[in-house]
């Protein structure tokens, strides 16, 4: 089994955005469907060129990826079919490793993704209202010092 992680690609847009889709739809079955249709607008013409973005690929094939900010994760998602298989933890090694301390929001609802940073070690930080939704959202952080 072949895994590599790279920086982001423009001709990685596709493989990212299916990634997105396909995670977000399972992970986030609350989210209507006029924001999601935003946020696919937002991706590539917002998020991608403000972020420092890694892929982890497949077998050649782009299955996730991982967004930075500064040590902010702002997004990571892969694909369903690769989760359980270390592909969530490999990225998030590689934003730990570029920043260290890391902090990342998180919707309530969203038990998959919660459930992913528990186990990685996040702890909660604070909780907030997602304006544009209407849903809690959860602010966690990672400190290398604690694990």
């Amino acid at each position: 089994m072949q895994r590599i992680i790279r920086e982001y690609q423009p001709a990685d847009l596709d493989d990212v955005l299916a990634s997105w889709e396909s995670a977000t739809r399972l992970a986030h079955p609350f989210l209507q469907e006029d924001f999601l249709e935003q946020e696919r607008h937002n991706i590539p013409n917002l998020y991608l060129p403000n972020a420092e973005t890694w892929v982890i690929e497949h077998e050649i094939q782009v299955i996730g990826f991982i967004a930075l900010l500064g040590n902010e994760v702002g997004a990571i998602f892969v694909k369903p079919e690769f989760h359980g298989t270390g592909a969530g933890k490999a990225l998030m090694d590689k934003a730990r490793d570029l920043r260290g301390d890391l902090q990342v929001e998180v919707f309530e609802a969203n038990s998959i993704g919660r459930q992913f940073y528990d186990r990685y070690g996040f702890q909660p930080l604070s909780e907030s209202t997602h304006e544009p939704t209407g849903n809690r959202l959860l602010r966690l952080q990672f400190n290398t010092a604690v694990t």
